[in-house]
């Protein structure tokens, strides 16, 4: 059901608007309206140009032709600032964040608080307040840096709320939040809506979108396809509409692990976040890692790899003992690890696709000068297998879309043929297809006799891929659960801490 707009929300409408990078043109004369006061969805695929338009209404790309109008104003925007000005903010999929300002500073910044001489006490002030509402208890003077990948995308929403924004446009917002973060995002989101506030919101997590949208747009290809109430469409119907066709089962079917143990953990620990983990990774499974946020999954897999201080007992591969103080040690051990901060930790954005895709393995190119011709090669089978879609493959990695990106990463670790695949997050701000291409390459992975480790939010992606669960919660792990049978509401009690420590259910 649509909410009545509030009497002074603007409404936004989209005429005729195209946009070209150069030869390309990624939006083809883009028409719809969103109503002033309503949370409106905009679908679809990865790079079926939602992020592109939204930059447009947030003033960082100008239309090549067309118009966008706010309420009865033709906006002409000069750029970002120019459209805060107006009431527009955009909270952007990947993180803008100034990495070693606070976060305070990060909510302040290009609005800083007491003209000539800044007035700190103030801007912390007004940070504790923001975050208060959003429900974070975060301390205002924490570096950034400092922060776990949710803790920054709660930075960035609580930026564009200090705006006091008329607009807000929402790009994945909570792409790497909590069940709990979410609800509490959404409760703001409404509170915002009842105050005038006309939301745009990217997500590609569909029952989200059911959830808390009156109306949906779908882009596919730079075209619009669809405009309808949410209410009148089931997620299926959504998806199809994004993908052009019907969308097959979301994961692959499962085969049965082997019994020959790849990697072998034993009394982990990573001050401050992980304690006496343990677990074993056999050939040809895929072994789920679930828990809150906090519960040092990610945390332990970085301790493990040497990214964090750590102590370990015991580690085999494939039933040898190694040391893992680094990546590279676990490269040359047959690991590899995909981070859940792609654009930050993944991937160099601002290289190119095949530099990006044969960084890992550049002794294989290069006897000893480079040769171009073999990494040209090596890409175009990259894109082929892994689907990745790019207008042309002489652009930088930070070109390509959210999913795109992922895939030129997932191609990246996997150029060196690993025995051991870790995966962190790896659908985070992924699209429906594109989801369903990452599941099956795990599918795959498993099947050649590989084992692939995901650390995931997602419940039922866990659930739908994975063999068998390890559950951490509290830096602790406190259940190794055969996924037959198992249902969210059993992940819970085990996240919550309601089920006890170190509780076995046979895989």
């Amino acid at each position: 059901m649509i909410h009545s707009p509030h009497t002074h929300a603007q409404a936004v409408r989209f005429d005729a608007v195209t946009r070209r990078f150069g030869d390309i043109e990624v939006l083809h004369g883009v028409t719809f309206e969103v109503q002033g006061g309503t949370i409106h969805a905009l679908l679809g695929e990865n790079g079926a140009g939602k992020s592109t338009l939204m930059k447009v209404l947030g003033g960082y790309h100008a239309p090549t032709s067309g118009a966008v109008w706010l309420g009865d104003e033709r906006l002409e925007l000069r750029g970002s600032r120019d459209a805060e000005a107006r009431g527009i903010v955009l909270i952007h999929q990947e993180f803008n964040l100034a990495e070693d300002l606070t976060v305070a500073q990060n909510i302040y910044l290009g609005h800083e608080l007491g003209g000539a001489f800044l007035d700190d006490a103030a801007m912390r002030r007004g940070a504790s307040e923001v975050l208060s509402r959003l429900g974070v208890g975060l301390d205002p003077d924490v570096r950034v840096r400092d922060l776990a990948v949710p803790m920054k995308q709660l930075v960035e929403i609580a930026r564009a709320l200090s705006r006091q924004a008329r607009v807000l446009i929402m790009d994945e917002p909570t792409a790497a939040l909590t069940p709990h973060e979410t609800d509490t995002l959404f409760a703001l989101m409404r509170r915002l809506q009842g105050d005038g506030v006309t939301i745009l919101y990217i997500s590609h997590k569909l029952g989200e979108v059911k959830a808390v949208t009156d109306r949906v747009t779908v882009l596919r290809d730079g075209h619009v396809v669809m405009t309808a109430d949410t209410a009148d469409l089931s997620t299926a119907q959504m998806a199809n509409a994004m993908v052009g066709r019907e969308l097959e089962a979301m994961f692959p079917p499962q085969e049965p692990p082997g019994t020959e143990e790849l990697l072998h953990v034993e009394g982990l620990d990573v001050p401050g976040w992980a304690h006496d983990v343990g677990f074993t990774l056999r050939r040809g499974e895929v072994l789920g890692f679930a828990g809150l946020v906090g519960a040092g999954r990610t945390e332990s897999i970085e301790g493990l790899l040497g990214l964090r201080p750590h102590r370990v007992r015991t580690v085999r591969v494939r039933g040898r003992p190694v040391r893992l103080r680094s990546p590279a040690d676990g490269v040359r051990a047959g690991v590899v690890y995909l981070s859940e901060d792609r654009a930050g930790k993944g991937l160099h954005v601002t290289l190119g696709l095949k530099q990006n895709l044969t960084l890992m393995t550049l002794e294989h190119y290069a006897r000893p000068l480079l040769d171009t011709r073999a990494e040209d090669s090596a890409l175009r089978r990259a894109v082929q297998t892994f689907g990745i879609r790019a207008g042309r493959l002489d652009v930088p990695a930070g070109s390509l879309s959210g999913g795109n990106q992922q895939k030129l990463a997932l191609a990246k670790i996997l150029e060196v043929q690993p025995e051991v695949v870790i995966l962190d997050e790896p659908t985070r701000g992924v699209d429906v297809g594109a989801k369903r291409d990452i599941y099956a390459l795990v599918g795959d992975l498993a099947r050649q006799g590989r084992g692939v480790i995901v650390i995931s939010s997602e419940l039922p992606e866990l659930l739908g891929l994975c063999h068998r669960l390890i559950v951490m919660h509290e830096g602790h792990v406190v259940g190794d659960l055969g996924t037959a049978g198992l249902t969210e509401q059993d992940v819970i009690q085990y996240a919550t801490g309601l089920q006890g420590r170190g509780h076995r259910v046979p895989a």
